[in-house]
C-alpha cells in the first residue's frame, strides 16, 4: 500500500514537470511539441522564424510565426509557452463599452 502511495507521488511530481514554461527562444523541436497545441509543424515554423534572430517579445513573436495571432498565443501561453520569460498578455480592452442607446 505504502509502495503504491509512493509510486503515484513520484508520478504526479513527474507529469508537474510536464507543465514547465518552454522558452519560444531557447526550447528545442522536442520541447516544443510537447505543449499542447504544438504540433510539429508549428515548432519548425517557430524555430524557423527564431533563425532570423531572437523574439523580442509577444507582438515580434505572432508577426514572424504564420498562424500565431491573439487567440492562439492566449492557448500556447497557458500551455506554458513564453517569450522572454514572460507569458503572452491579452491586447489592452477597451475601458468602457460604448453607452448604450436610450429608448
Amino acid at each position: 500500500m505504502l509502495k503504491r502511495l509512493f509510486v503515484s507521488a513520484i508520478l504526479a511530481l513527474g507529469s508537474m514537470g510536464a507543465l514547465a514554461a518552454v522558452e519560444a527562444n531557447k526550447g528545442s523541436a522536442a520541447e516544443l511539441d510537447a505543449l499542447p497545441g504544438v504540433g510539429p509543424a508549428l515548432s519548425q515554423r517557430i524555430l524557423d522564424a527564431r533563425k532570423q534572430g531572437e523574439f523580442k517579445d509577444w507582438a515580434d513573436f505572432m508577426a514572424r510565426v504564420k498562424g500565431v495571432k491573439e487567440k492562439a498565443a492566449t492557448k500556447l501561453s497557458g500551455a506554458g509557452l513564453t517569450v522572454n520569460g514572460k507569458p503572452y498578455a491579452d491586447a489592452p480592452k477597451a475601458a468602457t463599452a460604448a453607452p448604450a442607446a436610450k429608448k
